[in-house]
């Protein structure tokens, strides 16, 4: 074992090495081959491509050494194309901490049983005249930035549930095609996280019709992680113990407490909200949502918009079949 693989457990290492190919012996040439690629995109800032980061971006493509370079490229291409989610991209920006503070993401205490960090979201949190969809999005990717220096996570992983509940229809109408495409690139192509599940419970018809629209822009094996149990939690249980569950989702603890991540980044600053008003949060991020470009979804332009799912019959709700897989 090298000092890079000091913080594993034994069973997460012998786990790294059947599931990911990770070879200590080899571990530093798999590194380089990766950092040698960088001379090859010379229209890219590389701002990082010291040994522990790049091994994060490795083990999040099993250590394929072209796929792990164009994940680190794209994870730096995705920055440089949206430098207004950056800006001013920590905790206690205005935006971000209001996100936080509604439990975008939440956390639960505990790992699943395949050692993987639980992510919880409840959609209907989001308050529109505080912090928009950006901000929710950038509150989740700086999350993620802080969980994957955990080892332990860079090898087990991430399951994501989102509640649905209450989400109304004018709330989901902000989830617009371009909208959801930063969030695909973002989350998807861009982050060097491995997401094992992600779950939709309590998704009204509306969901179930922009999750259609965005089936397309999803990898294969992202769609077959992918699983829509509506309201039929005895199907989330089958791959989430309730014993780690809150009660929101059927489980045996005690609901969750929508800031307990967020007091993990903001500590003490977790209750200063002298910054924090309708008036001045996130301005950039305002303005990106408003302006967000279409270009990037050339291919979705004819697909839905809230015009036409208000021309969507209701009734398609009880009609459309559940999506769930337990392979």
């Amino acid at each position: 074992m090298t000092h890079l693989q000091a913080g594993l457990s034994p069973e997460t290492l012998e786990k790294a090495r059947l599931e990911l190919n990770e070879n200590p012996d080899t571990l530093h040439q798999d590194i380089q081959e990766v950092r040698d690629m960088v001379i090859t995109r010379p229209d890219i800032g590389f701002l990082r491509t010291d040994d522990a980061f790049i091994l994060r971006f490795l083990r999040a493509r099993k250590f394929q050494h072209f796929e792990a370079f164009r994940l680190l490229a794209q994870y730096f291409e995705y920055r440089q194309q949206n430098l207004d989610m950056f800006k001013s991209f920590k905790a206690t920006d205005p935006g971000i901490k209001q996100a936080l503070k509604d439990g975008f993401p939440g956390g639960l205490a505990n790992l699943d049983h395949y050692g993987r960090k639980i992510l919880v979201l409840f959609a209907a949190n989001w308050d529109q005249s505080r912090y928009t969809l950006v901000d929710i999005l950038r509150a989740i990717l700086l999350s993620l930035e802080a969980m994957i220096e955990d080892p332990e996570l860079q090898v087990n992983g991430f399951v994501l549930i989102i509640d649905w509940s209450n989400f109304t229809f004018k709330q989901a109408s902000k989830l617009t095609p371009s909208m959801l495409r930063l969030a695909i690139e973002g989350l998807q192509d861009s982050f060097p996280a491995r997401f094992g599940g992600i779950h939709f419970v309590n998704q009204p018809w509306y969901i179930h019709a922009l999750y259609t629209v965005i089936r397309p822009f999803l990898k294969e094996k992202t769609r077959k992680r992918i699983f829509l149990h509506g309201n039929n939690l005895n199907s989330l249980h089958q791959l989430i113990h309730p014993e780690i569950l809150p009660s929101e989702f059927g489980g045996m603890l005690p609901p969750y407490d929508m800031g307990t991540w967020a007091r993990t980044l903001l500590d003490h600053e977790y209750d200063d909200d002298s910054e924090c008003n309708a008036d001045s949060y996130s301005t950039p991020a305002k303005d990106m949502e408003k302006d967000l470009s279409p270009k990037s979804m050339k291919r979705s332009q004819s697909v839905v918009d809230p015009g036409v799912l208000k021309r969507m019959d209701k009734n398609e709700e009880e009609n459309m079949q559940p999506l769930l897989s337990l392979d």
